[in-house]
């Protein structure tokens, strides 16, 4: 364990599995206090022990990160616990794919409201206890190539995360006076539980030849990504090696797109 993020405490929702388990481990291993805020407690409280079982600090809290009522309950959570929060992850998501000719309005409401407006309410909540802190803080949101590049067979969810780009960037624009900065990654193929269940409906829709494998192929590291490969970005971007950086989304996919 070495202390690059010590006496930092990050917020990390969707933390209880996939990218958010692996980068909660990531930055409880550089010292931080690490607030896994998840929808299902259960989860998140089994990565929360698995950290404090290896000598590191961490809890769970439930958080639905479209009801704000719930975002700010978790945030007073942290602070009530460790007196402030430094970075905030906005980082839970899902997907539900249909063809595009088939996609319906509950759908992409459903998968708009919970990637889109998610983030924002969780930029709007995590800005105002920055603020009531008297300014400063990190907010890094969880992007995608898919925000880069539209995929017929998930469009809503190419638009949603399209969406956190620029709310990447308006949230810059609006908080940088206030010292609070926001950036984002945007993941490629990561062998997570997300894909694993996205796989699964692409072929019974018929479109296996668009999942994880197909997908993968492209890489030209050769590989799909581990929860693990995503944690140096966003140690690098909860610690204050990016001071200076805000607005930015940084592709972490093995050369994939290249846009």
């Amino acid at each position: 364990m070495s202390d690059r993020l010590a006496g930092r405490t990050i917020v990390v929702t969707g933390g209880g599995s996939g990218i958010g388990a692996g980068i909660s481990r990531g930055f409880a291993a550089e010292g931080a206090n690490v607030v896994i805020a998840d929808l299902n407690l259960e989860a998140g409280q089994a990565v929360a022990n698995e950290i404090t079982a290896s000598q590191g600090s961490a809890f769970a809290t439930r958080v639905d990160i479209t009801d704000r009522a719930t975002v700010a309950q978790g945030i007073a959570d942290a602070v009530a616990r460790f007196g402030r929060i430094d970075a905030y992850f906005n980082n839970a998501g899902m997907n539900s794919p249909m063809k595009f000719l088939e996609i319906t309005e509950q759908n992409f409401e459903l998968i708009m409201r919970v990637n889109a407006l998610g983030v924002l309410i969780g930029i709007q909540e995590a800005a105002k206890q920055f603020l009531a802190q008297g300014g400063g803080g990190k907010i890094v949101n969880t992007a995608s190539i898919a925000g880069r590049t539209g995929f017929p067979s998930f469009a809503p969810y190419s638009a949603a995360k399209a969406a956190v780009i620029s709310l990447t960037q308006a949230g810059a624009r609006s908080l940088a006076s206030h010292g609070i900065t926001v950036n984002a990654f945007a993941p490629g193929v990561v062998a997570t539980p997300l894909w694993t269940k996205l796989d699964a409906d692409l072929e019974k829709m018929g479109e296996g030849d668009s999942g994880f494998d197909s997908m993968a192929s492209d890489i030209l590291l050769g590989r799909p990504a581990q929860p693990e490969d995503i944690a140096p970005t966003a140690i690098f971007l909860a610690s204050s090696d990016s001071d200076y950086i805000t607005g930015q989304v940084i592709a972490i996919e093995g050369g994939m797109i290249l846009v």
